[in-house]
């Protein structure tokens, strides 16, 4: 059975990013996370992960799509 959360290493490693900039997109409100256990550890559900990598591709898109016609 797949886990419904991971820890934020696992995000990092995931996004390839540092655990501080995973760690920003949580503070920040851009990724979705809860707190867990007595000592609050942050955890992502797997699929608010999947929600966030797909609006990066569309910001992305957008992105590239107005860069272009600049």
């Amino acid at each position: 059975m797949a886990k419904r959360f991971i820890p934020l290493t696992e995000v990092s490693e995931i996004l390839d990013i540092s655990s501080a900039q995973a760690y920003a997109l949580v503070r920040s409100g851009e990724l979705p996370a809860i707190k867990v256990g007595g000592r609050g550890q942050w955890r992502v559900e797997t699929t608010a992960l999947e929600d966030y990598i797909q609006r990066m591709y569309s910001q992305t898109r957008d992105f590239v799509r107005t860069q272009g016609e600049a």
